[in-house]
């Protein structure tokens, strides 16, 4: 496949900026093929839904800007929803294992997460760091809040289901 396609999968499966340095040493190309594979996705692009958003140093898929009106009505209709099964697995998973990676995520619940991650992130419910150059995701304030507790340590059996999460990790039984 064309460097433009590999860049495309990457920015999708990311959905977060991408440093252009990072995408060189990914695909070993120059700056004058990355800036070529660039433009060619740009070209590619054009008429879709999706957009080439290029500054300095990064890259990112970016919804065409013809669909802002869909997209701001998708948003309200995300922000006043209910999170679903998706969202509360997803919170669960951050609250007991923050900070954690997307990657790690996606790997517990066998799904790209990305999307649910930016609802929870546009609902203030979660946090996103950067550690070591990595992207990282926390519960919110706002989350605590909402359960009702001032520390994720004071719900109800957090020690009982952490030691289960380490048991499971370490492949020790858990007892009764």
């Amino acid at each position: 496949m064309a460097l433009d396609v590999h860049i495309e999968g990457l920015l999708f499966y990311k959905a977060t900026p991408v440093s252009k340095v990072s995408v060189m040493k990914l695909f070993s190309c120059t700056p004058e093929e990355l800036h070529d594979a660039l433009e060619t996705l740009r070209e590619r692009l054009q008429a879709g839904a999706t957009r080439l958003l290029e500054s300095e140093g990064d890259i990112q898929l970016v919804t065409a800007p013809e669909l802002s009106e869909l997209i701001t009505s998708l948003q309200k209709t995300e922000l006043t929803g209910d999170i679903g099964k998706a969202g509360a697995e997803t919170l669960a998973i951050i609250l007991y294992r923050e900070p954690v990676t997307r990657a790690t995520i996606d790997r517990v619940r066998g799904v790209n997460s990305s999307f649910i991650l930016r609802t929870l992130l546009m609902r203030g419910l979660i946090e996103r760091e950067t550690v070591k150059g990595t992207q990282h995701y926390k519960i919110s304030t706002l989350l605590l809040q909402h359960l009702g507790v001032g520390q994720k340590y004071e719900l109800p059996r957090f020690a009982e289901f952490m030691n289960a999460i380490e048991a499971f990790e370490h492949h020790v039984p858990t007892s009764s």
